[in-house]
């Protein structure tokens, strides 16, 4: 069997090796050309799956190592029975750390308490409802917002309708996917009017699809408005972002929330999952003979349950690193910014999920309950 690969897909050859001959290429170079052969084909969202690509080929099984699925023809795959496969929840425990790192770190930036927010959630999926919890065992009162959810009769959550998080919440983090049509379009759903509504000194946080925010908008509003707190990992047009909404966010980071170790490793794990049982294969390939030994984090005891958190959760992992990595391109030109974007991603250095840690004993039996309900060993 041959399978075709974006070669930036985490120990993807490794992986799939025992499946068959393994071709890698770049994402955006992978064209109808290559797969006239081929079986199996491995993507990321830099590639677009519909019938240019597919027409013609012998593809039979699609995986992309992402959770999002806005660059699949997934009506195109069902119509040509071709099965398909994406990586629904791989980086849900990374992007959910990532929040709270994020919360945290610009809580001593902003000169804000975080335990005296009331937090508003857009997207209760894989994301949304781990930060709920991670939200909950810290003790931030939380509201949530998902009609699809509410719709369904999901039962484990009380929800309210937009209009509430916006009059009540002063911070909202939004975790949704992108879509453009449907009961519940998402696309701009921050738009002009909503974005005005945001309370004084509201923390705004999109680590979703970078649409689901009009940019535009909310640079214009940031110009005018130096109470805001915004954080954004997703952008619009994504790597060819805009410059001056970069110099305008307080905290800016280049699309990793999920990046963790295992939440990449997961991606291709998921997706060799699914190929193996199309095929009927196996592999010998297993993420978890990857990842380390618990690390010792010593965090020291402090006079401030808040000072506690941040210097805890800044240890975990310093996410004004990945700020810096972005925002100090002022003399980059409008050609090379993108590569550097994108270089960030693919050169993202090794960051690993709580459970991967060993806190020292810790004085404090509450604060080292709470770091266990965290999943902090």
């Amino acid at each position: 069997m041959k399978i075709v690969a974006d070669e930036n897909i985490p120990q993807v050859y490794e992986a799939f090796s025992d499946l068959g001959e393994v071709e890698l290429l770049p994402g955006q170079d992978i064209a109808q050309n290559h797969l006239l052969d081929c079986q199996c084909l491995l993507v990321r969202t830099v590639t677009q799956i519909d019938h240019r690509l597919l027409d013609d080929t012998a593809v039979e099984f699609v995986g992309t190592a992402t959770v999002g699925t806005d660059h699949v023809d997934l009506n195109y795959l069902e119509q040509n029975q071709i099965s398909f496969s994406n990586a629904a929840g791989c980086n849900a425990e990374g992007a959910s750390e990532y929040v709270i790192s994020g919360l945290f770190a610009l809580s001593g930036r902003r000169d804000f308490d975080p335990f005296e927010l009331k937090a508003g959630i857009i997207g209760c999926g894989n994301i949304g409802s781990r930060l709920l919890q991670k939200l909950q065992v810290l003790g931030i009162e939380t509201l949530i917002n998902d009609p699809p959810l509410e719709e369904a009769g999901n039962s484990d959550y009380q929800f309210v309708d937009l209009d509430t998080i916006l009059s009540e919440c002063n911070f909202i983090t939004l975790h949704l996917p992108l879509t453009n049509d449907g009961d519940h379009p998402t696309w701009h759903l921050f738009n002009q009017q909503r974005l005005r509504r945001l309370n004084r000194n509201c923390i705004l946080v999109n680590a979703a699809r970078g649409p689901v925010v009009d940019n535009v908008a909310l640079l214009d509003l940031l110009e005018r408005r130096s109470d805001l707190t915004v954080f954004l990992d997703t952008w619009e047009n994504e790597p060819d972002i805009s410059r001056a909404l970069l110099q305008q966010v307080d905290l800016a980071t280049p699309h990793v929330a999920g990046y963790s170790v295992e939440g990449r490793l997961r991606a291709t794990q998921m997706v060799l999952d699914a190929a193996c049982r199309h095929f009927g294969l196996e592999s010998n390939w297993r993420m978890e003979n990857l990842l380390p030994e618990p690390i010792t984090l010593n965090i020291e005891p402090s006079a401030s349950d808040l000072v506690f958190w941040q210097q805890l959760f800044n240890l975990h992992h310093d996410i004004w690193q990945d700020h810096l990595a972005l925002t100090h391109s002022e003399d980059m030109n409008d050609a090379d910014f993108p590569r550097h974007f994108d270089s960030l991603r693919k050169n993202y250095p090794k960051r690993y999920e709580y459970e991967r840690y060993r806190l020292l004993a810790l004085v404090d039996k509450k604060a080292a309950q709470i770091a266990q309900r965290l999943l902090f060993q």
